[in-house]
């Protein structure tokens, strides 16, 4: 068996098996198996396009079995889905396809379920992905373009629920969602400029923020000589402007330069937030509950004025006073479930409810801590209402906070504007799905 076939399985394993993550596995397999260049290439396309695909090969499968994939073994279903994605969604030969399906299947469970793998696969091949669509997908609008774009139906209402009077993007967006994203890198402020760092790395400069890079080449972005030098990161575009907003937005009165960034973890926003705050003469805290999240913003953010906290957001032991806090909040993730290829089969709707609660909660921990006439920036890598523009209009009622127009803070990004807040979204911004609200603790409090 070739390596990229098989370092693709054993990935699609380990995710099925270990919930493991797709996008962190993979790079260290290639790394330890020496795989690169054209292999390594092919061996991402087969992860990550597998994965995003799971749920549209899996009923295909189960027509061409005529059975349920929950009655097949785990192996042999993984070999199935590696198979059935190039058979429907590459260029590779049909035979090529089959065969190397059978071959993996056999070194995996046996002799004896060859000929089972080998009619599944030829009877997937007998179609192309959009016959298999027309007669598999459901009859309602959301649920066909759902099914068609791979995602699960409920994700697909969310996105349709947020693009709200634009709903007729919805296609367009699921679209954008199911293909593989370009690698945006952020150049640290005070080290190397946006330019700079696109002269050196071939990309192009990011339409919205001045630190953001855009690299349309593959690859691994961690062996480049910025980020390996230090200069530079690997941040979404998208990410970059809710750090931004966090700095950017007015406070009444002189900026101490007192900032806090409440759920810090990994620490690309604290490194961008820290490197801003050396400029102007600012310190940031930063709170991390997760031990293991919290060093990796230590590491993040090493030589930048940054203290980092591990505690929970919700009641971090800090003294209030704050000019500036950012609340990017844990949340579901359906912004970025292109770089999380996996996800969206592993969010469930009822997950929602549970992080809308500390969604809230460390809100209102950033209310506290903030000062009167101070900002505190509310973002979340999630379109859904209920983690959105809901927990800021409950915000806003509860604390009698004023909502400020993100667009005055941010610069006009091209339909991005929802109401006062920034909705963003791949296909439009070419972003990761990020949320930012930007909201002013009253000087005075109304009774």
């Amino acid at each position: 068996m070739d390596p990229a076939r098989h370092v693709a399985w054993d990935v699609l394993n380990a995710v099925r098996t270990r919930d493991s993550y797709a996008n962190l596995m993979l790079p260290a397999l290639l790394r330890e198996r020496k795989i690169t260049g054209r292999d390594a290439a092919f061996a991402t396309e087969l992860t990550y396009g597998t994965c995003r695909a799971f749920g549209l090969l899996d009923a295909i499968i189960g027509a061409a079995a005529d059975r349920d994939v929950s009655t097949i073994d785990g192996d042999v279903l993984d070999v199935l889905r590696l198979s059935g994605y190039q058979l429907l969604r590459t260029r590779v030969a049909a035979h090529a396809a089959v065969s190397t399906g059978v071959a993996l299947a056999r070194e995996q469970s046996g002799e004896h379920i060859t000929g089972f793998v080998n009619a599944v696969l030829r009877r997937i091949s007998q179609k192309t992905e959009a016959e298999w669509v027309a007669e598999l997908s459901p009859p309602d609008p959301i649920g066909r373009l759902a099914f068609t774009h791979a995602h699960p139906r409920w994700i697909a209402q969310a996105f349709a629920d947020a693009l709200g009077a634009q709903a007729g993007e919805l296609a367009d967006a699921l679209a954008a969602d199911d293909a593989r994203p370009v690698v945006h890198l952020a150049a640290r402020p005070g080290e190397i400029t946006g330019e700079e760092l696109a002269l050196i790395t071939g990309g192009e400069e990011g339409p919205y923020s001045p630190y953001a890079v855009r690299l349309e080449s593959g690859g691994d972005p961690t062996g480049l000589e910025p980020v390996r030098d230090g200069l530079a990161f690997v941040q979404d575009e998208g990410s970059q402007l809710v750090a931004l907003a966090a700095v950017r937005a007015e406070v009444d009165g002189d900026d101490r330069g007192r900032w806090l960034d409440l759920c810090a973890g990994p620490g690309g926003k604290a490194v961008l937030m820290g490197s801003l705050a050396r400029i102007d003469g600012a310190h940031l805290d930063a709170v991390e509950v997760a031990p293991h999240r919290a060093k990796l913003v230590r590491q993040a953010v090493d030589g930048l004025p940054v203290t980092v906290h591990e505690a929970d957001g919700r009641d971090p032991q800090l003294a209030p006073g704050f000019d500036r806090v950012l609340v990017d909040a844990p949340c579901t993730g359906l912004g970025a479930l292109r770089r999380r290829p996996e996800a969206r089969w592993r969010r469930q709707a009822s997950d929602i409810r549970e992080l809308a609660k500390l969604q809230r909660e460390l809100l209102d921990s950033a209310v506290k801590l903030v000062r009167p006439g101070g900002v505190v920036v509310y973002s979340t890598c999630s379109p859904h209402l209920a983690e959105t523009s809901m927990i800021v209009a409950n915000a806003v009622r509860k604390h009698k906070l004023a909502e400020l127009d993100v667009s005055a803070v941010l610069g006009d990004i091209q339909r991005a504007s929802n109401g006062k807040s920034v909705q963003l979204w791949p296909h439009r911004h070419g972003t990761d799905a990020m949320f930012v609200a930007v909201l002013k603790k009253p000087q005075h409090p109304s009774s």
